[in-house]
């Protein structure tokens, strides 16, 4: 057996990066104006919060097909006969579904882990699946050690732009200008125990309760100290690092990273966003 470790750009990374690292990466597409782009490779990040500043409306899509299709007959080519694959996860995308199609179309073995979310998570699934295959561990261990990654995520969501999500079509003009008015912050997350899905875990007045909700969720999570906690930000840095220093003061030995929030997220919820996310990849 040889095995092609594939993931998607949703883990915020270049599909250069992953190139030195030994796995294949297929970039998500951008859409704005009718035109589709490859993410990183196409069109950079800068680009993307240029345009959500001009307003523009975009949209996210899986690698084309084309492109996954050309990328798994090379590895095939290349003597693989096994794609194992950590993307996007499916309810956010069908990326998972269409490589194990094309895979299955090639006649080759496809073994693929839903993330239940995307960005660092994704990543650091995909990376530990490789690390621990090259340590001979295997397949069904592996995939039991990333199902407990996965089940260990939760992603909370903190939206400051209700007027994007309305031009987006993901909130009616009417509740968008009665939050606006009300200055309600809706809390979103995502995880395994909304499949995958963004679903809503609270409503409240400023951003500040909303914080303050989000840690709470995290101790009702018994999240601790073994968790590793990212706050990802849409072009709203300072306002991140403050949220990072909340966390780390209220919860007894955190230590927080600060990043940009993947593109594949912050075209959907908007400049301002702040998201917070943690794992335990310690877990067995």
């Amino acid at each position: 057996m040889k095995i092609a470790f594939v993931t998607d750009t949703g883990t915020g990374q270049h599909p250069d990066y992953w190139e030195e690292k030994g796995i294949y990466c297929l970039p998500l597409q951008i859409t704005c104006d009718g035109e589709s782009k490859d993410e990183y490779t196409e069109i950079t990040y800068s680009e993307v919060i240029q345009k959500l500043h001009e307003k523009k409306v975009l949209k996210t899509s899986l690698p084309s097909l084309g492109k996954i299709q050309d990328c798994f007959e090379k590895l095939k080519n290349e003597g693989y006969d096994t794609i194992f694959a950590v993307p996007i996860c499916r309810g956010l995308s069908g990326t998972l579904d269409s490589m194990e199609m094309i895979a299955n179309q090639l006649e080759m073995k496809f073994v693929g882990v839903d993330c239940y979310c995307t960005a660092v998570e994704q990543g650091c699934m995909i990376e530990t699946a490789k690390k621990m295959y090259e340590a001979n561990i295997p397949i069904d261990e592996i995939i039991k050690k990333l199902q407990s990654i996965a089940d260990s995520c939760e992603t909370v969501l903190l939206c400051d732009d209700l007027d994007h999500m309305k031009r987006g079509g993901r909130l009616t003009p009417m509740a968008a200008a009665l939050g606006g008015l009300l200055k309600i912050k809706p809390i979103l997350h995502i995880g395994k125990s909304t499949n995958g899905k963004v679903d809503v875990l609270d409503k409240v007045r400023t951003m500040k309760r909303a914080q303050d909700r989000v840690i709470k969720h995290l101790k009702e999570l018994n999240v601790d100290s073994n968790y590793t906690f990212i706050v990802a930000h849409v072009d709203a840095l300072d306002a991140a690092k403050e949220y990072a220093q909340k966390i780390e003061s209220q919860i007894e030995g955190a230590k927080v990273k600060v990043i940009d929030l993947v593109s594949a997220v912050g075209i959907h919820t908007g400049l301002g966003c702040l998201a917070l996310q943690v794992f335990n990849e310690m877990k067995d």
